[in-house]
């Protein structure tokens, strides 16, 4: 059986880059460091790490413990919390990863009125892209993770997924200019994170052109900038528009264009019952932003 102590060693030097940064954050000395990676090669029967120069770097089976060893020690971690919760040891904590424009939004509301119906709990946020998010769900460091998609939801294994609400894209492009994206095709674009800039470019060739990219920025309230200056169009969601809008753009909605949110919990029913709560207050309706001018 693998040593629990060793295997943070071992996920501390893929976290921090080397043994010498794994041990000052797990503050061990060096040469204990050492010691236990030395001893869970032995445990293993496989070389973990390699040595460059004067540094380590992980082999793939190096990498392949650490990642599952993350994971591990995350669930860990998370069932004492859940256990020192139930058994009233101290007041409950639920901690939430949310992409920006949710934590822009709706996450502050639903977040006051959890509060003060549960002023012993601890919340704490995190903001994190989609895949960062489900990263830090599985790994434990998060009890829940806000996430979209545009037709293919995440499904990572052991990951319960409860749909929030739908919400519109829109075409946004300065005062005056064509509501209609097939009039674009000569304009420059914004694009954001990887996901949407895939939204985009497929929303973009089913109007017949491939659009000329010409900024990338996950800042709503940049990219609102770009296009009142006139440097390129875009298309958001309803929530960035939401949590920010500029007065010098118009926004118009897409037809068929949409975007659906999710709030992700890990492992089965039931949760502990702060994220149930948590999840219940999110699960409210919400009332998204009309498109205007």
């Amino acid at each position: 059986m693998l040593d629990l102590t060793r295997l943070r060693v071992l996920v501390a030097v893929a976290r921090h880059g080397s043994v010498t940064a794994a041990a000052e954050a797990l503050h061990y000395a060096q040469p204990s460091v050492s010691h236990h990676l030395a001893r869970l090669e032995t445990e293993t029967g496989a070389q973990l790490l390699q040595r460059v120069g004067r540094g380590v770097r992980l082999t793939p089976a190096g990498r392949l413990l650490a990642e599952r060893g993350e994971e591990i020690l995350g669930r860990l971690d998370a069932a004492e919390a859940e256990l020192a919760e139930h058994s009233g040891l101290r007041a409950g904590r639920v901690r939430l990863a949310a992409f920006p424009s949710a934590l822009g939004s709706f996450v502050p509301p639903a977040a006051a009125r959890f509060t003060q119906a549960h002023p012993d709990v601890s919340l704490e946020f995190v903001e994190a892209s989609p895949p960062e998010a489900l990263r830090l769900l599985r790994t434990g460091e998060v009890d829940l993770a806000l996430v979209f998609d545009y037709g293919s939801p995440p499904s990572p294994d052991a990951v319960r997924l409860t749909p929030l609400f739908t919400e519109e894209l829109h075409l946004v492009t300065r005062p005056g200019a064509s509501q209609h994206l097939k009039d674009h095709a000569r304009s420059r674009w914004i694009a954001g994170c990887t996901r949407c800039r895939e939204s985009l470019v497929r929303r973009c060739a089913a109007a017949g052109f491939v659009p000329d990219i010409a900024f990338t920025t996950d800042d709503y309230v940049a990219v609102q900038s770009l296009v009142a200056a006139g440097l390129g169009v875009t298309i958001l969601p309803a929530l960035a528009l939401r949590a920010h809008r500029s007065p010098a753009v118009s926004a118009v909605a897409l037809r068929g264009g949409e975007r659906r949110v999710s709030a992700a919990a890990y492992g089965v029913p039931p949760d502990p019952p702060a994220t149930a709560r948590l999840l219940e207050y999110l699960t409210l309706p919400t009332v998204t932003p009309n498109s205007g001018q």
